[in-house]
């Protein structure tokens, strides 16, 4: 027997942060998704790019920052805060850590919304905030974690659900991604370095970033899914036996799958082959979550046609197959080469966010927030009009993105019959995908309306009932001495113990992020030098903090590729030996301009200087923003000194005398670009920050051509 029998204990459950964290989920969402619109709008409309707070490079990690964690964060906690009282049949472990956890969480999001329009920005992709938020994060999502631990420790259920074992996998691998990847040297409290360079750096942030996907998008939402959806439907999951099977499999597979993202870069050929080899494993045990979801549904399907909770289920579920069929594909060399920095990325991650995250989470709030406030859904009609409208966005914002993304790969490769680049002026890629761009901004708007209508109906729903604060329930307590069961399945020894579900989630999650990165940093050869690279300049390297700033990495990569394409267009391909002194690396992961790895000595100075004050004036029908500012903001020099100092701890070579004279070399530097300038008839005042941001353009990928 697993309960006691003799009496049963009074408790209650604690509705109250369920409906904070819910009303978090709607607001966020909504904020998260508008700012997605306004950046989509940027990309065919320049004149959208309102001040230089407002500016594409800035505000794009804003949306992503917002959608991942303040939208698609809150909800996880909501779902996870109401289901884990009732899968455990105990009250949270804690009333304060759960509103420590909620208001902690909420500063964090707005230190965000601060700081990023503002430039604040380590650079990372979903890890652009800087190190004191960072740990924020920290201790928040440590929190959270001894929060959920407390209640499985006082459960009065014996049995983990399959729900908690990926909440439990959720909780551990986020924070050893977090905190492996946020790993900086302080300049300030609001600037670092991160310890890692170049191809180091790189694979550590795809590793994270990849795995971020799978463990903040994907586990918990699997853990949810066979919560939420047999709730809904009235139907008991598929197979257990699959859900465990799938559960061990995604999370050891899932852990090795980073290098994709790096293929055809400077990241060696072993690291990138393992990467592909587990990225196609990994259909299987993805494959099995939404079989083992859609399965659950047998003899239910009469309740999709009128059920609408479970159209979003089955779409969103369905998306979750599409997205993880697609990224094993897009894992594949051959596909890589043509779809990786183009549009058709965006839609891939898209359909996974706005169909598996986006439709799942509403699912779950119109199903909860009516339990908790003891009440019937304001609008059933309203809730079909959203599902229509966000599926209708959905497929506008993909669609067009694919066909993008497919133009965009086929006209960057074609050659001409006489061996030359037939669209070799880049624009030509960018003036023929605008048509895509502005349907893009539709679908988004469309899908942004869809969630405007549900807060609506919500809200109106919470009006019109009575948030039931602490919802009684009453269970057996756990008795002292189990019986063993005889013919159990093995698995059962560990779905009863919290810890070695922990343990054996943390070894899963290790063995493959050990592999790849300990031979990178440890084995001197995969990353060989180059006698030629040097480090930059005191005045190239508040240049290249600038280029971090202004986001200009979100727009243009820094690794030119070993094709004939690429070579062509840009010049050699890039080297690992060229980034040792990149701390963090800058290649990133989309084309919407040219890459700049070869940019140095490609034009004049007054060339850069026109076209960041007026980029259509050298480039006619650019969508790149002017970024006016840069020639009215003096550079501060307060913190360069500290900077090379910085960077020498990490490892680049900067002699004493260069710190010292860090200064005076940079006015010293600056005044021979204003030469240059003058000579073009330009007059413009040395400690502008665009002296420094064209010095930093000018350096880039210089150095091997060097004799």
């Amino acid at each position: 027997m697993n309960t006691n029998s003799t009496h049963l204990e009074q408790f209650s459950y604690d509705n109250k942060i369920v409906r904070n964290f819910s009303i978090a989920t709607i607001i966020w969402g909504i904020v998260g998704m508008l700012v997605g619109v306004i950046i989509a709008t940027q990309l065919f409309e320049p004149a959208a790019n309102i001040t230089q707070y407002g500016s594409f490079g800035r505000i794009r990690p804003l949306h992503t920052n917002a959608v991942i964690f303040a939208f698609v964060g809150n909800a996880i906690f909501a779902g996870v805060y109401y289901s884990l009282q009732r899968l455990l049949k105990a009250r949270m472990f804690s009333d304060f850590l759960s509103s420590l956890h909620f208001w902690g969480w909420q500063l964090i999001i707005v230190a965000a919304a601060i700081t990023l329009p503002l430039g604040i920005t380590s650079s990372h992709e979903y890890a652009e905030l800087e190190w004191p938020i960072d740990i924020a994060i920290t201790l928040i999502w440590v929190t959270f974690g001894i929060n959920m631990f407390g209640t499985i420790f006082k459960r009065r259920e014996r049995h983990l659900y399959v729900a908690i074992w990926f909440y439990i996998a959720t909780f551990i691998t986020v924070a050893v991604l977090h905190v492996t990847n946020s790993i900086q040297l302080p300049i300030s409290a609001f600037k670092s370095y991160y310890i890692y360079a170049g191809v180091q750096d790189a694979l550590i942030q795809w590793w994270y970033g990849h795995n971020a996907v799978a463990f903040f998008l994907t586990t918990p939402f699997l853990g949810m899914m066979y919560y939420y959806l047999p709730k809904m439907a009235n139907r008991p999951v598929y197979s257990y036996r699959l859900s465990i099977l799938h559960f061990w499999a995604l999370i050891f597979i899932y852990i090795w799958a980073g290098p994709h993202h790096l293929l055809y870069s400077s990241l060696p050929d072993w690291a990138q082959s393992l990467g592909v080899v587990f990225s196609i494993m990994l259909i299987a045990p993805s494959w099995g979550g939404m079989i083992n979801g859609l399965l659950t549904l047998r003899g239910a399907w009469d309740q999709v046609r009128e059920n609408t909770l479970l159209k979003f289920m089955v779409i969103g579920i369905t998306c979750y197959g599409m997205a993880t069929f697609e990224g094993p594909m897009l894992s594949l060399k051959n596909i890589n080469a043509i779809a990786h920095f183009t549009d058709w990325i965006v839609a891939h991650v898209h359909v996974g966010a706005l169909g598996w995250n986006g439709f799942l989470i509403f699912a779950i709030l119109y199903w909860m927030v009516p339990r908790i406030y003891q009440t019937t859904l304001f609008s059933e009609k309203l809730i079909k009009v959203h599902f229509w409208i966000a599926t209708l966005g959905i497929a506008l914002y993909a669609i067009p993105m694919y066909i993008s993304g497919f133009t965009q790969g086929m006209m960057w490769k074609q050659f001409t019959l006489e061996g030359t680049l037939q669209y070799g002026n880049f624009l030509d890629t960018t003036l023929q995908v605008l048509p895509m761009h502005i349907m893009r901004a539709v679908g988004g708007t469309l899908y942004l309306v869809g969630a405007i209508i549900m807060a609506f109906n919500l809200f109106k729903t919470m009006a019109q009932g009575s948030l039931l604060a602490n919802e009684a329930a009453e269970s057996a307590p756990l008795t002292l001495i189990v019986e063993v069961e005889k013919g159990a399945h093995w698995h059962r020894w560990i779905e009863r113990k919290p810890i070695q579900l922990l343990v054996a989630s943390l070894i899963m999650i290790l063995v493959g992020s050990l592999v790849e990165l300990v031979p990178t940093f440890m084995v001197k050869s995969n990353v060989p030098t180059i006698d030629a690279v040097k480090p930059y300049t005191s005045l190239e390297l508040e240049g290249r903090d600038i280029y971090i700033r202004e986001g200009c990495v979100g727009c243009h990569s820094q690794l030119v590729r070993p094709f004939r394409s690429e070579t062509e267009r840009y010049g050699e391909f890039s080297k690992s030996g060229e980034f040792v002194y990149d701390h963090p690396f800058l290649w990133g992961s989309k084309r919407t301009g040219p890459d700049l790895h070869r940019e140095g000595g490609k034009y004049p100075d007054s060339w850069h200087y026109h076209h960041m004050r007026d980029p259509q004036s050298m480039s006619p029908g650019s969508i790149m923003p002017a970024y006016d500012w840069l020639y009215e903001q003096s550079l501060s020099t307060a913190q360069t000194q500290d900077k090379l100092t910085a960077m020498k701890k990490l490892g680049v070579p900067y002699t004493d005398a260069e710190i010292i004279y860090a200064v005076a070399d940079l006015n010293t530097q600056s005044k021979t670009i204003q030469a240059r300038l003058a000579k073009e008839k330009i007059k413009v005042s040395a400690d502008k920050e665009i002296i420094a941001l064209i010095a930093y353009l000018q350096r880039l990928g210089t150095d091997i051509a060097k004799k």
